[in-house]
C-alpha cells in the first residue's frame, strides 16, 4: 500500500472516514473525491501532510471523474443513497457507477472496490436494491475485476441504525418491531398457562449488523488481495443476525433504558413510510419498507468477510462505545447497566 494512489469517491461520508484512515496510516496517497471538497477538509489530519487530498469530483460527470482517476493505482466508490426516487438511484448506484467503472479501466487503474449492498438483487421489488444489482452489473460490464462488496447494516459511532432508534428512546415510552405481526397469535394450554399470546411472531426482519471498521478493512484487503479476489462479490456481515426485536432489546440494553415495543407490520409501515418521505430528509420511505420485506443477512455459501481475511466484530463489543451517551445522566456517573 506504501505511495499507492487511491481515489476514494464518496469518502467524506461514515464509512470513507474510516477507509481514509487507514489507507492514510498504510503509506498511501488518498484522493477523497467529492462534490464539495470543503466537507473533506477535516480528514487531511487522518495523515502526513499532503497524504490525504481532498479533490473536486461528481460522479455522473465525466471530465471530473477523469481527473480524479487519472494515474490513480487504486479506485473505491462508496457513493449511493438509501432515500430516495428511483431516478436518483438510476442516476447514482447505476450511470454513477459505470462511469467511475469505464473510466478507471481507461485510466489504467488496477484494482477497484465497488461498494453495493446486501440484498441487491435485479427482481427485488425495491428501487434501490434493484439499483444496486443494476449498478454491480455495469461496474463489472466495464471494469471486470472489479470486486463487489455487499454490507449488511453498518453499525459503528456515526451509524444511523443503532443512534435513531436510541434516540428516538429519549423522547418516546414506545418503540417499533419493524416487520412485526399485524394480529397477534393466540395459544391455549401452553406452558401451563390457560392463553397465552405471542405479540411478536419471529421477531420482523432479521438484520445482520457489521462494524463499520471490518467494512473498511475488507475495502483494503480487496484492493490488495489481488488476483485472489479480482471479480468476485463479498457479502459483509457481523458474526450474528438478529431480528429487530432483538435490535430493540440489544440497543435498550446498552442503554440502560426500558421500553415499551410494539409490532409494526410492514402494511402500517407503508402508510407511515408515504407521509414521512415527503420530508426533505425522510427517516423512512415506502421503498425501504420494501427493502425490509426480506432479511437482511448474508446468504448460505456466500463468500464473505472471514475470505478477505477479516474477523468480523460483535456488536456488543462496539455499541458501548457510542451508545453510552444515551443513557440517563445518572447511570452514567454511577457506571450502572
Amino acid at each position: 500500500m506504501n505511495n499507492k494512489i487511491v481515489t476514494v469517491f464518496g469518502g467524506s461520508g461514515f464509512i470513507g472516514r474510516h477507509l481514509v484512515q487507514r489507507l492514510a496510516a498504510g503509506g498511501a496517497i488518498v484522493r477523497v473525491a467529492v462534490r464539495d471538497p470543503e466537507d473533506a477538509r477535516y480528514l487531511k489530519l487522518m495523515g502526513d501532510v499532503g497524504a490525504v487530498v481532498p479533490v473536486a469530483a461528481d460522479i455522473t460527470d465525466v471530465d471530473t471523474t477523469r481527473a480524479a482517476v487519472a494515474g490513480a493505482d487504486w479506485v473505491v466508490n462508496l457513493v449511493g443513497r438509501l432515500a430516495g426516487n428511483e431516478a436518483t438511484f438510476q442516476k447514482l448506484h447505476v450511470g454513477g457507477a459505470a462511469n467511475l467503472a469505464k473510466l478507471a479501466s481507461e485510466a489504467g487503474v488496477r484494482n477497484f472496490a465497488h461498494i453495493s449492498a446486501l440484498g441487491a438483487d435485479a427482481a427485488s421489488p425495491s428501487n434501490y436494491a434493484r439499483s444496486k444489482a443494476e449498478g454491480e452489473a455495469a461496474v463489472l460490464a466495464a471494469f471486470p475485476g472489479a470486486v463487489i462488496l455487499r454490507p449488511s447494516v453498518i453499525i459503528g459511532p456515526e451509524d444511523k441504525f443503532f443512534n435513531l432508534f436510541a434516540g428516538l428512546a429519549r423522547f418516546t415510552w414506545f418503540l417499533p418491531v419493524l416487520g412485526g405481526p399485524a394480529i397477534p397469535s393466540l395459544e391455549f394450554f401452553k406452558d401451563g398457562a390457560p392463553l397465552v399470546i405471542d405479540f411478536y411472531g419471529d421477531g420482523g426482519t432479521r438484520f445482520q449488523p457489521v462494524y463499520v471498521g471490518d467494512v473498511a478493512d475488507c475495502i483494503v484487503a480487496a484492493l490488495a488481495g489481488g488476483e485472489g479476489v479480482e471479480g468476485k462479490t463479498f457479502e459483509l456481515g457481523g458474526p450474528q443476525s438478529y431480528s429487530a426485536k432483538e435490535i430493540m432489546e440489544l440497543m435498550l440494553a446498552h442503554t440502560g433504558r426500558k421500553r415499551i415495543l410494539f409490532p409494526a407490520p410492514f402494511w402500517w409501515l407503508s402508510m407511515l413510510g408515504w407521509w414521512i418521505e415527503k420530508l426533505p430528509w425522510p427517516l423512512l420511505t415506502t421503498d425501504q419498507v420494501r427493502l425490509m420485506r426480506s432479511n437482511n443477512v448474508v446468504s448460505d455459501g456466500a463468500a464473505t468477510m472471514a475470505d478477505l481475511g477479516v474477523t468480523a466484530t460483535p456488536a456488543d463489543a462496539v455499541l458501548p462505545s457510542y451508545l453510552d451517551r444515551f443513557r440517563l445522566a445518572r447511570e452514567r456517573h454511577l457506571g450502572t447497566a
